[in-house]
Parts: structure tokens; C-alpha cells; sequence
């Protein structure tokens, strides 16, 4: 997938052959030495292209990270498997897998970290990462209605709340299940957390527990 021309940059056409090889350098610099040993400069040898090519793409390294990530999201599918927890199961997982790659975690966790003091950097990161990736909701959501799992919703506003908060439901438990807890968001979790998001606490379905007498 070609790579969107990251925010704010103007000038001479890009080459994407040039921002491919640049990106999977920056993935690979990330598995072998970490964001905080990787350069501009290391990047720009193994991508075989001048320092001053990146310069010319990307203010500096933090963006470059924020879009070598972005990328492997962009990896990211709705596989159909007959049902609104079927389809969220298989997306979960393939975020999982996503976050256990080295140049996903290392990369994902230090751009956050220095977001915390960068507000342009946090824009990025909800432009290149965040909202790129709401397209699986919607269209998630889409099929659903189509299959007659969810309602149609007739207001606009309330809609895109809704898959804001979706969003943010499942993307913040994966992340905090396989970077905080460091634990493996396998079949089992995967399976127990869907019927969680789509039943609610106050429906007994917590994995392990049975229903709340009546």
C-alpha cells in the first residue's frame, strides 16, 4: 500500500519506491536497535537513499516512526466469518499480532511516550494511526446493520460518536492487555473480551462467572 504523504509536507512529487524502502528500513532499525538508538542517519544507509531525502519527507525521527507503524496497520482487515463476533474476533487478533511485532511495540510505545509532550506529534499519530484505522469499525458496523446484527442509526452525530467510542474500547484494551500487562491477547482472551463489548457487564457474561440471579 502506498503511503500517504505525511501532514504538512508540500514540494516535489514523492517517489514511493523511495518512502517504501524508507519505512521498511525504519521497521527494521526499530527490531535491531530500538527507537532510541535509531537515527535519520542509519535509516537513509539501509534505505540506500541520501540523509537529506528523509529530511525532505519527514521533520524528524519521531514522524518517521509515527509512519513506518502506520503502515503495519494499514495491514489490518475485516475478514468475514458469518458474524458481528466472529468478524471483531478476527480483527482483534490480527491487532494483537500486529503489537507483538518488535518494530510495532517499540515503535507504537515511544511515539506515545514523546506525544505526551508533543501536541503535533499526538496529532499525527490520531491522523496516521487513529483515524485511518476507524474504517474497520465502519465498515464492521456496516455489514452488521446489512446482516440485521445492529440497528441502522438515523443520527449522524450519535453514529460517529459511536464509533469513536468503539474504537477506542477495543483499541485501548489490546494495547493495554499486550503493552502494559505484557500478556497474550490469544483466542481465549479474545473470545472473552468480544462477548464483554458486545453483551455488556450487567448480562452475566463474564468468562468465568455465571449469570446474575434474576
Amino acid at each position: 500500500m502506498q503511503s500517504p504523504t505525511p501532514a504538512g509536507r508540500t514540494g516535489r512529487p514523492r517517489n514511493a519506491a523511495a518512502d517504501a524502502a524508507i519505512l521498511a528500513a525504519t521497521r527494521e532499525a526499530l527490531v535491531e536497535l530500538g527507537w532510541s538508538k535509531l537515527t535519520l542517519g542509519d535509516v537513509a544507509v539501509r534505505a540506500g537513499v541520501a540523509k537529506t531525502t528523509l529530511y525532505r519527507r519527514w521533520p524528524g525521527k519521531n514522524e518517521l516512526v509515527v509512519d513506518a507503524v502506520a503502515e503495519l496497520f494499514d495491514e489490518l482487515t475485516l475478514p468475514d466469518r458469518g458474524s458481528l463476533a466472529a468478524d471483531i474476533e478476527g480483527v482483534v487478533l490480527q491487532f494483537a499480532a500486529i503489537l507483538a511485532r518488535p518494530e510495532a511495540r517499540s515503535g507504537l510505545m515511544a511515539v506515545v511516550a514523546e506525544a505526551t509532550r508533543d501536541e503535533a506529534l499526538r496529532e499525527r499519530i490520531r491522523a496516521s494511526i487513529v483515524e485511518r484505522q476507524k474504517r474497520l469499525v465502519l465498515a464492521g458496523r456496516a455489514r452488521a446493520q446489512e446482516r440485521g446484527e445492529l440497528p441502522a442509526e438515523q443520527d449522524t452525530e450519535e453514529a460517529a460518536r459511536t464509533v469513536d467510542l468503539i474504537f477506542d474500547m477495543v483499541a485501548g484494551a489490546v494495547v493495554h492487555r499486550t503493552l502494559v500487562s505484557a500478556e497474550p491477547a490469544d483466542e481465549e482472551w479474545v473470545h472473552g473480551f468480544t462477548r464483554v463489548l458486545l453483551s455488556g457487564l450487567a448480562s452475566g457474561s463474564l468468562p468465568g462467572t455465571a449469570p446474575a440471579p434474576g
